[in-house]
């Protein structure tokens, strides 16, 4: 499940978690409009998150596709909970490690 927030920098809020890009639309609007006049605030940002509510565009490519990976098997049992169970954390660094050890292995066997 995608988790989307809404931050104006200016007034150093945040949205809470929506689920849906139109709930994102709606929300940065709806601030807009009720704080700004329906002017658009320097340097707002919107976007997904993980389950721990960090940016994945601020997060390096490894840790992203950790994170993915963990969300996504959290989500199998919680959709609507925050935070990455340890054996999901666990089980998304093994498949990390296991997709590095067989492509090493791939290239090993090529050369």
């Amino acid at each position: 499940m995608r988790r989307y927030v809404y931050r104006c920098t200016v007034c150093r809020t945040t949205s809470p978690v929506v689920h849906h890009l139109e709930d994102l639309a709606a929300a940065g609007e709806g601030h807009r409009l009720a704080i700004h006049g329906g002017h658009i605030p320097d340097a707002e940002a919107a976007g997904q998150v993980d389950r721990l509510g960090r940016w994945y565009a601020s997060l390096g490519p490894l840790i992203a596709m950790h994170a993915r990976i963990a969300d996504g098997l959290s989500d199998l049992r919680d959709p609507k909970g925050i935070g990455h169970p340890f054996w999901a954390s666990a089980a998304a660094t093994l498949a990390l490690g296991s997709a590095a050890a067989l492509i090493f292995g791939l290239i090993s066997a090529a050369l």
